[in-house]
């Protein structure tokens, strides 16, 4: 029997920030009030309601991971749901988190955004990654990841450090994409909306 509530069964779907908006290209800003209140589209809650509005938004959206900064909060906040190359679920939050390594194999795979709908390109990433971060009631962690969580785990931080997957594109694969961006259905809109 489930002891738990479901990561964003409580948290409201927020529309999603696409490529082009300046709060993806800007650094996020570290939490220093874990109590402090936290706007979200004008509204007011605390930081246990950001998450929970960013797990919503991260499910209604088909994503396995979701930066602060993607629904419009410039805070070094960011959650997942990812598998990784086993398929062992991995799922949770950090707050304050921190690339602490990125090591192992670079393996260029297959990667989107949801800031990016609808666009993927192969993206070198390294197989390993250790991010270092706080929970919501700021208890210290530190998650490791490998194959495609070490993937998502080095995306979600680059997002709060004010990057896309595009940065680490090169020639002609960063050519197309932008391109293909260029000409997507939803290129030269601020947000993606609530589905």
């Amino acid at each position: 029997m489930r002891r738990r509530a479901i990561p964003g069964s409580s948290g409201r779907v927020r529309p999603v920030r696409l490529l082009g908006d300046p709060v993806l290209a800007a650094p996020c800003a570290e939490v220093e009030d874990f109590t402090a209140p936290v706007e979200v589209d004008g509204d007011r809650t605390d930081l246990a309601g950001l998450v929970e509005s960013m797990f919503a938004t991260m499910y209604a959206f088909d994503g396995v991971g979701l930066a602060a900064n993607q629904i419009g909060v410039p805070l070094r906040v960011f959650v997942y749901d990812c598998p990784d190359d086993e398929d062992v679920r991995h799922l949770g939050h950090l707050v304050n988190p921190r690339l602490v390594s990125a090591d192992g194999l670079e393996v260029r795979g297959p990667e989107g955004c949801l800031s990016l709908p609808g666009l993927e390109a192969p993206t070198p990433r390294a197989d390993e990654a250790v991010v270092e971060g706080f929970t919501l009631d700021g208890a210290r962690v530190r998650v490791t990841g490998t194959g495609f969580f070490a993937r998502c785990l080095q995306h979600e931080c680059a997002h709060l450090d004010g990057g896309l997957y595009l940065d680490h594109l090169t020639g002609s694969t960063h050519r197309r994409t932008l391109r293909a961006a260029r000409r997507a259905p939803w290129a030269g809109a601020a947000v993606r909306p609530v589905p």
